[in-house]
């Protein structure tokens, strides 16, 4: 394709996005975020996909965000594959008001009237510092840049990303100056890692007891402590693996990605939880193709297709559940989360316990029918109950119909 072509086409696309209507993003009282005044389920990326058509990847894997640079074009591209975008613009120095004012409205006016754009991010983990109690940002530059930004694009969210490890209070601190709260944490870990940047002495990023998978929804239950239960949550999720983060003297033996059951386990049980979204960081640097990005895809593709009932309100029912013995305490157990859609009820649950869990969810005696969603298979409904096994960190998602 000759550059004259090429240069013609990138103009059109140019043209057609600065005629497009803008996107009008809000939130509903229960956080959930609104595109053109329609409950919308977030599905993003940082990266996009390694592909001759990344961005149309991404959308058929149900992906419907992707992070952009400021760049039109790359904009553009995420645009013409049916993806919202969001862009990163920074923040005030307070020591230069009047200087960093006029920088960052440069920013954000160069990318406000762009028909993808959904949400604006400011900087990526401000309370955070990597073995410091200091924020690298502290609050103050955030909310004096809140009403500047806002002023300048209506109808668009302002992001920001926390590291998992800083007081609530801290984090608390940032709410007045940002629109939607996201909180990344990284748990698939071989563990025994060498010291590296993110990870504590004992080579973990979180910080919490609980070692295993089922953080994620312990941080989910943190960061709602930080939000309140109207703000927007979103969780990054991991797509890497910590050891490949090694540009030099990396140890195969510990490069460990995410199973596709570990990548699902993790996603379903922050939507249970109560995020908002979900966000993906890290797979620029995950091979593609490989079974590790499949899983992910796979994982987006099953929530995408859920979407419409999963951005119900939460419906005003709360099933009974009996534990059986199998030899096991359960510790945390089965955790649930219940809609409504189009006549029918639907339980997404998730056993958050490391040991496989048998139990019986009971309150359903009004329902005659129980399919077990992309399981090919049913159960009966008996005195009102299903009864069902989980495996270690199993994800089971069930429709009842009359």
């Amino acid at each position: 394709m000759g550059y004259v072509l090429v240069a013609a086409i990138v103009l059109t696309g140019a043209a057609a996005a600065a005629n497009a209507a803008t996107l009008v993003v809000d939130y509903d009282n229960d956080g959930t975020i609104t595109i053109n005044g329609e409950r919308t389920l977030i599905i993003g990326s940082y990266y996009a996909a390694q592909s001759d058509q990344p961005y149309a990847e991404l959308a058929e894997a149900g992906f419907n965000l992707v992070r952009t640079g400021r760049n039109i074009e790359e904009m553009d591209n995420a645009h013409a594959a049916g993806l919202m975008i969001w862009s990163t613009v920074g923040t005030l120095d307070l020591e230069d008001r009047e200087g960093s004012t006029e920088q960052l409205l440069e920013r954000v006016n160069a990318i406000k009237d762009h028909p993808a754009l959904a949400f604006i991010e400011t900087v990526d983990e401000p309370a955070w510092t990597w073995m410091k109690a200091e924020p690298r940002v502290p609050p103050e530059p955030f909310i004096k840049a809140y009403p500047l930004i806002k002023n300048a694009a209506p109808g668009r969210l302002l992001y920001m990303n926390h590291a998992p490890t800083n007081l609530v209070k801290t984090m608390q601190a940032y709410n007045p100056g940002t629109d939607i709260v996201a909180c990344d944490i990284y748990p698939v870990n071989p563990g025994g890692l060498r010291p590296m940047y993110a990870l504590f002495e004992d080579g973990y990023q979180g910080d919490l007891n609980n070692k295993t998978i089922s953080q994620v929804g312990e941080y989910v239950d943190k960061m709602r402590r930080v939000t309140g239960p109207n703000r927007p949550l979103l969780m990054v999720l991991q797509a890497f693996a910590w050891e490949a983060l090694r540009r030099e003297d990396r140890d195969e033996s510990k490069v460990l990605y995410p199973t596709w059951e570990e990548s699902r386990f993790m996603a379903f049980q922050s939507l249970i939880k109560g995020a908002n979204g979900i966000i993906y960081w890290g797979s620029h640097t995950m091979p593609q193709p490989s079974e590790p990005w499949t899983g992910i895809k796979r994982v987006t593709r099953e929530i995408a297709d859920l979407a419409p009932v999963l951005t119900q309100p939460t419906a005003a029912f709360t099933p009974a559940i009996e534990y059986h013995e199998i030899g096991h305490s359960v510790d945390v157990g089965v955790q649930w989360l219940v809609k409504e859609y189009e006549d029918a009820l639907y339980v997404f649950t998730c056993n958050a316990y490391r040991y496989p869990c048998r139990a019986t969810l009971s309150g359903f005696s009004e329902w005659t029918t129980c399919t077990v969603i992309n399981e090919d298979r049913t159960l009966e409904i008996v005195d009102g109950g299903i009864t069902d096994d989980w495996r270690a960190f199993d994800v089971h998602l069930y429709r009842f119909e009359k």
